[in-house]
């Protein structure tokens, strides 16, 4: 039975695999598997994507079920490409090295139609997601991240039609914004505050200055 459920699994990572294929050299003709010695358990399923004698792609298994996909890209001897798959074998996350690192930084969430929903992001590259940004139909709405690493979130982003239309930060460490800053169509940006951190913003100039204190 359990060899039979991992045959069944390898038709699957099969059409996986087939889906990125790069050459019509027949896909069971460069796809290695590996099985646990002890178990005879299906672990592994190296593949050659172009048929140039090299695997780029490794599927990570539990028997019949796929847990993972490492995809070397440009075959730079570096992983680029991670995909996550849940229990019910379907796609849960992907991830991406924006510093082709050989470690993923970046991680896309998809939505049911298989759009782009949220994308988190290791901006230091120490492992730690610290900007989370979320999207509808594609495009990039918001964004937020704790840039100090406090574990509090102190920067705020929201986008139209992709163009950047404000950045609120937290400068107080409040867990609120005090300042932000709105940028206009015309490439021209103004400063707003919000003092007592009550989500009133007013412009910078209209806001009162503290009289010094005397000597």
């Amino acid at each position: 039975m359990a060899r039979r459920a991992e045959a069944v699994a390898f038709v699957l990572v099969y059409a996986l695999l087939m889906g990125c294929s790069r050459t019509d050299t027949p896909a069971h003709k460069r796809i290695e598997p590996v099985y646990d010695q002890k178990t005879g358990k299906l672990q592994l399923l190296k593949y050659d994507s172009n048929g140039n004698g090299k695997f780029d792609t490794w599927s990570y298994m539990d028997g019949a079920r796929v847990v993972r996909i490492e995809i070397d890209t440009d075959e730079d001897g570096k992983i680029d490409r991670w995909e996550y798959y849940g229990p019910d074998q379907t796609l849960e996350k992907v991830g991406t090295s924006r510093t082709n690192s050989g470690k993923p930084d970046a991680w896309t969430y998809t939505g049911a139609r298989g759009s782009t929903v949220r994308v988190d992001v290791d901006t230091k590259g120490d492992g730690k997601v610290t900007r989370i940004e979320h999207y509808e139909r594609d495009l990039l709405v918001s964004a937020e991240e704790d840039s100090d690493e406090d574990g509090k979130i102190d920067k705020w982003e929201t986008y139209e039609d992709e163009r950047l239309v404000s950045v609120a930060f937290d400068t107080q460490h409040r867990g609120t914004p005090d300042r932000r800053l709105i940028y206009t169509a015309d490439g021209n940006a103004r400063l707003e505050i919000d003092q007592r951190g009550d989500g009133h913003f007013v412009p910078a100039e209209e806001h009162p200055v503290a009289p010094r204190p005397r000597r």
